[in-house]
């Protein structure tokens, strides 16, 4: 495929489309993604413009086994949610979370105003996710996706 350069980001559909499944899809789903990396046809890593509204959060605290994390906050204020508790960040502010840290962290808009935040990750084979707060596991397929399990291992 050949190289793309010089898009407008903005001009991409947004999704707030998750693979989690009930009860916890719900959730997720005041979050919006516009899949920059996709795009760009990037495979080594993904690039999302994530928009946040009032309310709403990026995901559900977790932490990733494979797979490193950096988030970039372009526009209002989050909270950012770890295992060392709560820290708002804001524009111009970074984060980022080591492959197999263990540090579960999620981004929620408590504020009145929308948030955009850079997310990069990259998509390293054979990725688990932990999630600390509720009772579920990700493992990623040989396809790239993430099959959600009860922590028990039981299908939903």
């Amino acid at each position: 495929m050949p190289e793309l350069s010089g898009f407008d980001p903005l001009s991409l559909p947004e999704s707030n489309a998750t693979s989690y499944p009930e009860p916890y899809r719900s959730a997720n789903q005041q979050r919006w993604n516009r899949r920059l990396g996709d795009h760009a046809n990037l495979t080594n890593f993904g690039v999302n413009l994530t928009r946040i509204v009032p309310g709403g959060q990026s995901s559900h605290r977790h932490a990733h086994s494979r797979q490193d994390e950096f988030i970039y906050v372009l526009q209002g204020k989050v909270e950012l949610e770890t295992n060392a508790g709560v820290e708002v960040l804001r524009a111009g502010m970074c984060a980022g979370f080591a492959a197999g840290s263990g540090n579960a962290h999620r981004f929620v808009n408590r504020s009145a105003e929308d948030v955009l935040l850079l997310v990069v990750g990259d998509r390293t084979a054979g990725d688990e996710v932990s999630y600390p707060d509720i009772d579920m596991h990700g493992r990623m397929g040989s396809d790239g996706r993430y099959a959600f399990t009860h922590k028990d291992g039981t299908s939903y």
